[in-house]
């Protein structure tokens, strides 16, 4: 599982039926996030809903 496949911003399109990125990335961001295998892309956002709560406690 890769980290966009984790993140918030990786939605399902279901007249697609596939995901993608919700994120506009500009053209470097989306020249680095092709061409190196450790790009940490700046919007990631964690999709685990209890993150925060288990910080909490």
């Amino acid at each position: 599982m890769s980290m966009c496949e984790e993140c918030a911003n990786y939605v399902f399109d279901e007249e697609d039926e596939c995901y993608y990125c919700d994120v506009d990335l500009d053209e470097d961001e989306m020249m680095r996030f092709l061409t190196q295998s450790d790009f940490n892309c700046p919007y990631y956002r964690s999709g685990d809903e209890y993150e925060i709560v288990r910080k909490q406690n």
